[in-house]
């Protein structure tokens, strides 16, 4: 690097600048001499503050002059030193634990403990002090430390000890995971918007990541009756001055302490129930204002949280205006286990420099987060400047060690070895990745490559694929796939090669070849599946025909959160009879069904061959426009509001030799996971659609659905549990209707030992009505775990039953 005379002197202003500050630091202990972990330390009367790092040190760069700076953690009595601030300077403070006294009320016996008469009256100001700052500004830092604690040496054949040893830990297994440090700009205007910019991020170990820490992500808010952490509990978290907290908690009162001439409260929460999604510990509540103070909190895996053991939450406000106090810190603490494996860590966030009349932009929220270039490049001295906790020997360590072991990753020398490793044959198949260029090319594996259906018989479908990343801005890729197949029965080679290219703000698609193809376009039955009813059962669902196509598409994002997408194919089709009759067994005597699904006793063709060329056009709409920004592009948020949908299907006769000429439009609308707070989640799917015009139409042409015969089902919200694959499609009109709702343990939570399983119930309704069959109506009723389902299902057709049955299914 050229040392210029404007970087001199930029240099020079710099540390003019930071010589305008002095660094009061510090160690806080209890009157043991132990060291008190994370306890907040501010300048009375300002939002100006820090938190002492995991061994009570702290540092707090100020401006020279005389400060009260008040010193307190959650159990402790406050303490205040004027400080007289020329220079550096170090002051360590002893905080004592708080002695709460106890009012001179008498409590008869079977009377009320007092903490209710307060717990109540700050049920009644809960919504107040939820709305009471419409639209606030404040800076966040945000730090996150998770240590592995333990560890086997192998796991499943993977070397846990070399991959340690690679990751910097010690010979134990032990240490530093994940260490990262950021700071970020935060906007809130309510009801729920929220616009933060980061701007710097620091990442252990990789030069070029950004941290995974945002100030939504760990924002905690006990004015809400619930806190809703998808993931971590499959419930809703009731907050202890829920409206409703009277029926989920038990109170007791400690005793009151007064600091600053308020007086404050301390109450021991105990939930009713081990099994509620509650929390337990100890919340403080100021007298006349009925607020919260602060709390210190944790819930358990008996509460059936996933993932960790035990997570502990820790939060203290300040005032920042006479009659608005807000977080000054919130601090998460976890611990967890499996396998042989511990885990444990905190992510600790810090609030300063609160503005509650901000001016925003139109716009100020439609972007949620910003991340630009450079914001990870910020150098040491940088960080020694800002970081308001400082690091603690562990951590420093681990910032040196793995700044090495990060310049070695990021060399393409490197990345070239650990492709090298990993570029490797396996069942027949090949997978080549080059990261230091963005290159991937795949061979499918030879044994997964093999089907059988009654149609092609046993037959080879050797796929292969290309991947390149040609838009560095927006991270999209030009892929290139090919697929190469041939029918040992019917002996009808096979071949499609299918593209996906990335031009301007579109993405064009281009396919085409031969293949042949399920009849249902919906696919609801996968080829893997078939072919073990096939082979094992003599059973074969799936239906299929011969197609040569050529076809072309074009998406785009018009704005927000509208979406189009328009093509168009020429096609020549055709009806093919099973060729085989084989089976591994043979139950019951029992023939497989014609490829007609119509006819299944007759090998009657299902249309005559034919040509069509059709054109597509669907858009949806979420009445959202949100979005993320990253330096390699946008990503769109969901949207809190159902997606609507339109489709336009037409088939020109006449044109390329096209026998097709029909009109079809439909619309739909659905939401998924839509919250009903305690009572868990609703999904929806609603469409209805009609062929205008259906004068030269075949059935691939007609409107499918998602139907299912097998045990095995794909999950989702637009499909059926029981519905014949292909009896029911239709060339006229249609409507349908799915409703699911996930009670998210809300019934098997209260069964001893059945709520260790964490299972969640599920309740299907499903409708179909077309010309054929009516009031077609399915009812499911089943249990998940994670993404795995078991449902039993009965199905309608107006009064009469049609079918009940066990299903299997899998989301992700």
């Amino acid at each position: 690097m050229k040392f210029t005379l404007p970087f001199i002197l930029l240099l020079f202003i710099s540390i003019g600048a930071f010589s305008q500050q002095v660094i009061l630091s510090g160690k806080i202990t209890d009157d043991q001499n132990k060291a008190i972990p994370f306890a907040s330390v501010y300048i009375k009367n300002t939002t100006k503050g820090t938190s002492a790092n995991s061994d009570g040190e702290y540092t707090l760069q100020i401006k020279p002059g005389t400060y009260e700076v008040q010193y307190k953690a959650v159990g402790y009595g406050q303490q205040s030193r004027k400080l007289n601030i020329n220079a550096n300077q170090s002051v360590n403070v002893t905080l004592k634990a708080e002695s709460y006294q106890l009012n001179d009320v008498v409590v008869k016996g079977g009377g009320e403990d007092p903490a209710y008469a307060i717990i109540r009256k700050a049920i009644k100001k809960r919504k107040a002090h939820l709305n009471e700052v419409d639209a606030y500004t404040c800076e966040v830092y945000i730090k996150g430390l998770q240590k592995l604690l333990a560890a086997p040496k192998k796991f499943m054949g993977f070397d846990v000890q070399k991959a340690a040893r690679e990751n910097g830990l010690d010979s134990n297994r032990k240490g530093i995971i994940y260490l990262s440090e950021s700071e970020s700009k935060y906007s809130f205007k309510r009801p729920n918007n929220v616009h933060e910019e980061l701007i710097s991020s620091k990442v252990s170990g990789n030069n070029r990541a950004f941290s995974y820490n945002r100030a939504s992500d760990v924002k905690v808010d006990f004015y809400e009756n619930f806190q809703n952490w998808g993931g971590l509990s499959n419930r809703p978290v009731i907050s202890p001055i829920a409206d409703n907290a009277l029926f989920y908690y038990n109170y007791k009162y400690i005793g009151f302490s007064v600091e600053n001439g308020e007086t404050i409260d301390k109450i021991k929460v105990i939930p009713k129930r081990s099994y509620d999604a509650c929390f337990q510990g100890y919340i403080y509540i100021l007298e006349d204002s009925w607020r919260i103070y602060g709390f210190d909190l944790f819930i358990t895996k008996k509460q059936n949280i996933n993932f960790v053991d035990t997570l502990r939450v820790n939060e203290q406000f300040f005032p920042v205006s006479q009659k608005v106090w807000m977080p000054s810190s919130v601090k998460f603490e976890f611990t967890g286990g499996l396998f042989g494996f511990k885990i444990g860590g905190y992510f600790i966030s810090i609030y300063k420099d609160y503005d509650l009349n901000p001016v925003f932009t139109k716009n100020e929220f439609t972007e949620v987060l910003r991340i630009t270039k450079g914001v990870n490049k910020k150098d040491s001295a940088f960080w020694e400047q800002e970081r308001p906790i400082p690091l603690t020997e562990e951590e420093k360590t681990d910032y040196q060690k793995k700044a090495i072991l990060a310049q070695k990753r990021e060399s393409k020398p490197y990345l070239d070895s650990l492709d090298k490793v990993n570029n490797k044959f396996l069942l027949g198949g090949y997978q080549h990745t080059n990261r230091y260029d963005h290159e991937y090319y795949n061979l499918n594996p030879l044994l997964t490559s093999i089907k059988f259906n009654t149609v092609e018989g046993f037959s080879l479908n050797y796929g292969a694929s290309y991947r390149k990343r040609v838009d560095t801005v927006n991270n999209r890729y030009l892929t290139i796939g090919a697929k190469l197949g041939y029918g040992f029965s019917d002996h009808k080679f096979k071949g499609v090669v299918n593209t996906s290219i990335p031009v301007g703000s579109f993405t064009l698609g281009f396919n085409g070849g031969s293949d042949i193809v399920d009849l249902n376009n919906t696919n609801p039955v996968s080829p893997f599946i078939n072919t073990l009813y096939s082979l094992f059962e003599k059973q074969n669902y799936e239906k299929l025909y011969q197609k040569q196509f050529l076809s072309a598409s074009v998406n785009k994002r018009i704005t927000g959160g509208w979406i189009a997408t328009a093509g168009a194919e020429w096609a020549d089709r055709k009806w093919l009879p099973n060729s085989s009759a084989y089976s591994f067994f043979d139950p019951a005597n029992r023939s497989y069904t014609s490829n007609n699904p119509l006819l299944p006793n007759q090998d009657a063709p299902l249309f005559q061959e034919n040509q069509s060329f059709k054109i597509t056009f669907r858009t949806t709409y979420d009445f959202s426009d949100k979005y993320e920004t990253y330096p390699n592009g946008k990503r769109y948020l969901p949207s809190p509001y159902p997606t609507v949908g339109f489709n336009y299907d037409k088939g020109i006769s006449n044109f390329l030799g096209s026998d097709v000429n029909y009109d079809q439009i439909s619309a739909d609308i659905s939401k998924s996971d839509i919250s009903m707070g305690v009572f868990g989640s609703t999904s929806f799917y609603i469409a209805a659609g009609k062929f205008l015009n259906n004068s030269s139409i075949f059935y691939p042409d007609y409107k499918q659905f998602a139907g299912n015969e097998v045990l095995f089902y794909k999950s989702g919200i637009d499909s059926f549990l029981l519905l014949n694959y292909y009896n029911f499609s239709t060339y006229t009109q249609y409507i349908e209707g799915h409703l699911e709702h996930n009670f998210s343990g809300f019934i098997l939570n209260k069964i001893p030992l059945i709520r260790k399983l964490k299972l969640q119930e599920i309740v299907d309704v499903n409708y179909l009505s077309t010309p054929t069959i009516k009031n077609y109506t399915e009812l499911g009723f089943g249990l998940q775990y994670l993404n795995f389902r078991i449902m039993y299902g009965t199905s309608f057709n107006g009064n009469s039953n049609i079918k009940s049955a066990i299903r299997l299914g899998v989301s992700f």
